[in-house]
């Protein structure tokens, strides 16, 4: 099927679906365009102009225009010029041009300029020529092809940015409510404290307490894990002294070291450390904690500040202890994992080293977990 235009018509072009591929074949010499369609119309549907102006019109309304077939040397315009402005509106077509000899070398000046794909000398050898369009048409294909799957790539990765942010959105106002709930069971469970109560209520009631505050500690920690993955922490820069790190030290850690006799040494070759004063020491707890907890009996936590490149300074904890492989440290570094080797109930969501990775995040820096000779050394690396 094809659409002879050599009569210079001015009606509007309809767009009709067609299963053969279009091709646009401009010459101002009738009987070149005729031999043009017989050598194409059995695999595409042949689109014939004798003018610029028809072969315009057709540009106009054939947005899905595979191929451009142009002669080189017609009076109102050259093919070159033509396909230069069939650019505009056509920039994946494949476009053709057809020279004789004595055009060539003006020709080759003006092939990147037109950006045609390739010319071909008069007169053509029809095999050849119908070779050169079908892989014209290969390469639109593929073109058009490539351009859908990014346009559907494009549209996933925006579905997945929407779903993330509703998930994030979810985590938060869910952390939020059930905040108040639970502040209802701790107020209440404390007042009971406060009533005279038989042995088996006390111990009751002392579970209710130590559950709840168990649950606070979790969701506190989603809470800041999640406004972490969605830029909500707040930070600020301060100059303090690395001794004070070691100030403070919860009551966990303190009893986990006297129950291991575990020695706790610093050494810091930095007079100050300019850094997030709660975050980091946030950060740092949960690493101390962290390198405690798997330290050995008898063994020393051992906590180094130096300068590292390319890094400001670097907050560098080693325990002694067993080591732990790429698999599993790359599995407690993610939130939320559902590894029963790694996550112990009774104790927790084994969100300790992912908290140290979002707080570090959150003032540009990152968090390094890598095994030592004698243990595992986690660094907390700050920019």
């Amino acid at each position: 099927m094809y659409l002879n235009l050599d009569q210079g018509q001015n009606r509007t072009l309809q767009l009709v679906k067609m299963e053969k591929p279009y091709l646009l074949c401009l010459d101002d010499e009738t009987d070149n365009l005729d031999a043009l369609e017989r050598i194409f119309r059995r695999k595409y549907s042949v689109l014939k102009a004798s003018t610029p102006e028809q072969a315009f019109n057709i540009l106009d309304n054939y947005p899905g225009l595979a191929v451009i077939i142009s002669d080189q040397r017609m009076p109102l315009i050259t093919g070159v010029e033509f396909l230069e402005k069939s650019i505009v509106s056509h920039p994946d077509t494949v476009r053709i041009l057809l020279t004789g000899y004595t055009d060539i070398d003006s020709v080759i000046g003006a092939v990147n300029q037109g950006q045609i794909y390739r010319y071909l000398t008069k007169p053509w050898d029809p095999i050849d020529l119908l070779h050169t369009v079908d892989q014209g048409y290969e390469k639109f294909s593929l073109k058009s092809e490539l351009k859908e799957k990014n346009r559907a790539l494009e549209q996933a990765l925006e579905d997945l940015r929407s779903l993330d942010k509703a998930k994030n959105q979810f985590m938060i106002l869910i952390n939020h409510e059930l905040k108040t709930p639970l502040t209802t069971i701790m107020s209440f469970a404390g007042l009971m404290k406060e009533t005279p109560l038989s042995e088996e209520q006390k111990l009751f009631t002392d579970r209710i307490v130590r559950s709840s505050e168990k649950l606070k500690g979790i969701i506190d920690d989603v809470l800041l894990i999640v406004k972490g993955e969605v830029g909500l922490i707040p930070t600020r820069k301060d100059l303090i002294n690395p001794e004070s790190l070691l100030r403070d030290i919860p009551n966990d850690i303190t009893q986990l070291l006297n129950s291991k006799t575990q020695t706790l040494r610093m050494k810091s070759d930095l007079d100050s450390i300019e850094l997030d004063p709660q975050l980091s020491k946030i950060a740092f707890m949960r690493a101390l904690h962290n390198a405690t907890k798997f330290g050995v009996a008898g063994s020393e936590i051992f906590v180094r500040i130096q300068t590292q490149s390319p890094y400001r300074f670097v907050i560098a904890i080693e325990n002694q202890g067993p080591q732990i492989s790429a698999q599993t440290i790359e599995k407690i570094m993610k939130p939320f994992q559902l590894d029963e080797n790694i996550m112990n109930h009774s104790i927790g969501m084994g969100l300790g080293l992912t908290i140290c990775q979002t707080l570090m995040k959150a003032q540009n820096g990152e968090l390094k977990v890598t095994n030592t000779d004698t243990g595992v050394l986690v660094e907390l690396l700050f920019r």
